[in-house]
């Protein structure tokens, strides 16, 4: 009797064992069933193993998820090559909340697989303290679900920056400063990191704008910001000089930052080529730039050459 139970146990043990072997690996379901390349599933495999996470029904769980959610296989590998322990997640706890934020906002499924493929921290952040906050005051700002799609298309990393901390009292200052919220929203969609900078900064940087002589309500104040904010005092006296090595006079300089601010984030070299080029037709002289500064960042290629050809 004890002999026939000794024989039933070995053979139940060796059927598990017989099972075990056959039940697939994370190695095996990145290569097989989410047709992942061999150089990215072997190195998220190793990354798990190497952290003792070899859950491959979770990890199969996790990919099917995204998968029907809308990602390509593309998608699928940059996100778990940037993050291998998303596959240790559980959708229904930590994935799918988040997912499901952006689907309830009307977000399309393409919006959603670019957002989190482009800014995967959002994966991991904290839907309470980080995400619904941040949607909720961009939105407040933005006015509608389709710009809110559209300025997290440029940069996702708003949900997960303290935008309270520096980018509310920014954007405050500058309305009380006169400037109108259609124009602070040109900051948003062209530079947003500059409305994350302090507010001391900010608030000196516009100080020094108006000193320069610009008019709060000009169009161009807002661009002005974006240069002088994001800019340190060594790398704008270094703008200066090459302007000077240009041969402009600090007032003709000065001229063209209050015209075209953008000009001044432009590499020195390209509009050396430039005013060179066009003063080779002789037709024009330095105030015929003073005049019109936009001269100096047009593409030599596209722009100039098959005019003057």
């Amino acid at each position: 009797m004890a002999s026939k139970l000794q024989s039933s146990g070995k053979g139940e043990n060796n059927q598990t064992a017989i099972a075990a072997a056959a039940a697939p690996t994370v190695l095996d379901i990145l290569l097989h069933k989410h047709h992942f390349s061999p150089e990215v599933a072997s190195l998220v495999d190793s990354d798990l193993r190497f952290s003792n996470l070899t859950d491959s029904v979770k990890a199969d769980s996790v990919l099917s998820y995204f998968r029907d959610t809308g990602f390509s296989t593309t998608q699928l590998e940059k996100l778990v090559k940037y993050r291998p322990r998303f596959l240790a997640s559980s959708v229904e706890k930590s994935i799918k909340p988040k997912i499901k934020i952006f689907q309830d906002l009307g977000f399309s499924s393409e919006d959603i697989t670019y957002i989190m493929t482009s800014y995967p921290t959002i994966l991991h952040s904290s839907v309470d303290n980080s995400i619904v906050p941040s949607l909720t005051l961009l939105k407040g700002m933005l006015g509608s679900d389709h710009d809110l799609a559209k300025i997290l298309r440029l940069c996702g990393w708003f949900l997960t920056a303290d935008l309270e901390k520096n980018m509310v009292p920014n954007v405050e200052f500058l309305k009380s400063y006169g400037v109108p919220m259609e124009r602070i929203l040109v900051i948003v969609y062209s530079n947003p990191r500059c409305l994350l900078i302090k507010t001391g900064i900010m608030k000196k940087s516009v100080e020094r704008i108006e000193k320069i002589g610009f008019d709060r309500c000009s169009k161009m104040f807002v661009y002005a910001i974006m240069v002088i904010a994001m800019m340190s005092d060594e790398t704008w006296e270094r703008k200066l000089q090459g302007f000077r090595e240009l041969g402009f006079s600090d007032t003709e300089i000065l001229a063209m930052f209050r015209k075209a601010p953008m000009l001044f984030t432009k590499s020195t070299e390209k509009m050396k080529t430039i005013k060179k080029l066009v003063f080779e037709t002789g037709k024009f002289d330095n105030s015929s730039i003073v005049n019109n500064p936009v001269a100096l960042a047009c593409s030599v290629e596209n722009r100039y050459k098959p005019r003057f050809q």
